[in-house]
């Protein structure tokens, strides 16, 4: 494999990564109140997720998303109303905690999130994400010459997946030092509004998103 190839895949990866999206506010809703483990969930989940994407474009699988209108609608829609049911339950989770007449929650009152929960969300929101979809459908072919194999080309989702567990990693250590703000219920209630909004916006924008 061509190391400019590869060097400039990996430039291109990054940008992906470190680009705004429902990954980064997914991290930033689950460290603060579930911890580091939780915030180490949602990566693997984004890894597997790039793993099938990767998949399905290395066997051609998933050209029916560019062929096909409608696959990629129902694939849209699916990832849109996912996006948007996460948005909702951080505001009904945010009025929740309006209506506790204490300033400061109890620990007890502090309900982590399973690590599968955490590893399902990190998962859902990167394969339901025609985003994704398009960027191995488009960039990644571009990277792989026909007479490479399928190892070298699984070494360039291996590559995008290491990128975004350093980007990610470094910004859950980061945000695990402010866990026990997440007791402050005031905090609490921010947070989860804060990431209802941008998860109901990124929902709709998907929503609205057209093919090619």
């Amino acid at each position: 494999m061509d190391i400019h190839n590869v060097i400039t895949f990996i430039a291109v990866a990054t940008l992906l990564v470190i680009s705004p999206g429902p990954n980064g506010f997914l991290i930033a809703k689950t460290v603060p109140l579930s911890g580091q483990k939780a915030g180490f969930a949602n990566i693997f989940g984004f890894v597997a997720a790039f793993y099938v994407h990767g998949t399905l474009s290395i066997f051609g699988i998933s050209v029916l998303l560019v062929q096909s209108a409608q696959a990629f609608f129902i694939l849209k829609i699916l990832g849109a109303i996912y996006l948007i049911w996460i948005g909702i339950k951080s505001l009904i989770s945010a009025f929740k905690v309006s209506n506790k007449k204490l300033p400061n929650l109890a620990q007890r009152d502090i309900k982590p999130i399973s690590m599968c929960t955490a590893f399902s969300e990190g998962f859902l929101t990167n394969v339901l994400n025609p985003k994704v979809s398009m960027f191995y459908l488009s960039a990644f072919p571009q990277f792989i010459s026909t007479n490479e194999g399928v190892m070298n080309a699984y070494a360039l989702v291996t590559a995008h997946s290491i990128v975004n567990f350093m980007w990610f990693s470094a910004m859950v250590f980061m945000l695990s030092r402010i866990k026990k703000s997440a007791n402050n219920a005031q905090f609490k209630k921010w947070l989860n509004s804060i990431t209802g909004i941008v998860f109901i916006g990124f929902g709709s924008k998907l929503a609205l998103m057209k093919n090619g």
